[in-house]
């Protein structure tokens, strides 16, 4: 399924400005994302990673995140929140699968831990929709993210905002972005295991 063109639709049939929670990893991911989707939503940034390694990287990502908001000029509202560091969160998640290649069944259990709070977070507050920013990474499995949010939309009947931000040179756009506001780009995923750099093939 091609989820650009999921999203074009959903898009171009919005009548009215609608609340979209944005579950996001980090500033660059972010940046597109918001340029992006801030024409058609007051966003609600979640960031909610348990998985990164160390509370030192996790606050150097929350604030450059913060700090991209705050300087990009947006027509709607953009705001972040934060729901603390607990890599418990993680390590409960994963346990037994610590040697997983990347991208394997680690990582999913990965995305629908931080997903599912996303969209227990959106319901709760009222959401118009949830989404991620994890699509837009080359090295993220777009066809598995929105599997997961279409389990999530189902289960908790809460929409689910189909992407692939990669798409249309969304990546491009966000490593441009980067360069202008000299974001903090990371060199790896966050979980410790990421390092590793065994990537599923």
């Amino acid at each position: 399924m091609n989820y650009q063109i999921v999203l074009d639709e959903t898009l171009k049939n919005l009548k009215t400005k609608k609340k979209l929670l944005l579950h996001a990893c980090c500033a660059p991911c972010s940046s597109y994302v918001i340029e992006y989707l801030t024409k058609y939503f007051d966003i609600t940034i979640l960031y909610y990673n348990p998985n990164i390694d160390t509370k030192d990287e996790f606050d150097k990502r929350l604030s450059e995140l913060k700090r991209f908001v705050s300087e990009f000029k947006t027509d709607n509202l953009v705001k972040v929140v934060s729901l603390g560091y607990n890599s418990n969160d993680y390590y409960e998640e994963v346990k037994g699968l610590e040697m997983e290649k990347e991208g394997g069944r680690r990582c999913i259990k990965c995305y629908k831990l931080r997903l599912k709070r996303a969209c227990l977070y959106a319901k709760e507050n009222n959401y118009d929709y949830f989404t991620t920013t994890l699509t837009i990474s080359p090295l993220k499995n777009s066809s598995v993210l929105n599997e997961i949010g279409r389990e999530l939309e189902k289960e908790f009947n809460m929409p689910y905002l189909y992407s692939d931000f990669k798409k249309r040179e969304g990546y491009k756009r966000s490593i441009v972005l980067s360069h202008i506001y000299n974001l903090y780009r990371q060199d790896y995923c966050g979980c410790k295991f990421s390092k590793r750099g065994d990537i599923v093939e």
